[in-house]
């Protein structure tokens, strides 16, 4: 029986694969060290016996299986031991910040954005804009804008909302194209 070609025998490399499954994860467990590598040994194993396309001979098929499931798992243990070199896993990746892609129509339309922005301030009365960048580029407070300027809070308070009310047509264009 051992002696003629293995898909003529009564058992298959793929029944025989079945039938000691538990023996087989046992011997990739003791190479790998963890449950769900020597799980991942045993299905690649499998898909190797199962789905190469030439007929194999096999005089001892539990041994060949073992043989196949040994290699695997000698194989994954190599592959983390090279990928261990290059890779760390002590970063968070939720934690990553990933920079914004600026593509060159991107790039664009944020300086025409900015353009449009000046060129929306310099019709402003020069008080309004300056009261403006001291708010919004300076990031005074209105209190202390109004100390500054030696005017009231309200008067603060009103240029601030005219030189925004300036601008606002410019907002919607800084959004990303796909979320308008």
């Amino acid at each position: 029986m051992f002696d003629t070609p293995l898909e003529m025998q009564d058992s298959s490399l793929e029944s025989v694969f079945i039938e000691n499954r538990a023996q087989l994860w046992r011997v990739a467990r003791k190479i790998v060290n963890t449950p769900d590598l020597a799980d991942d040994v045993l299905q690649d194993a499998y898909l190797k016996l199962v789905d190469c396309p030439c007929q194999r001979q096999a005089n001892q098929p539990l041994g060949y299986c073992h043989q196949v499931v040994r290699n695997m798992a000698l194989d994954y243990c190599r592959r983390h031991r090279v990928e261990s070199t290059y890779r760390t896993f002590n970063i968070e990746v939720e934690t990553l910040e990933v920079p914004a892609i600026d593509t060159p129509d991107r790039n664009l339309c944020t300086r025409q954005v900015v353009a449009g922005v000046e060129r929306a301030l310099s019709k402003l009365p020069c008080r309004a804009r300056t009261v403006f960048e001291l708010y919004r580029v300076e990031g005074m407070t209105q209190r202390e804008i109004a100390q500054n300027l030696g005017c009231a809070l309200g008067l603060v308070n009103g240029l601030i909302a005219e030189a925004t009310a300036a601008i606002s047509g410019f907002a919607d264009l800084l959004l990303d194209p796909e979320a308008r």
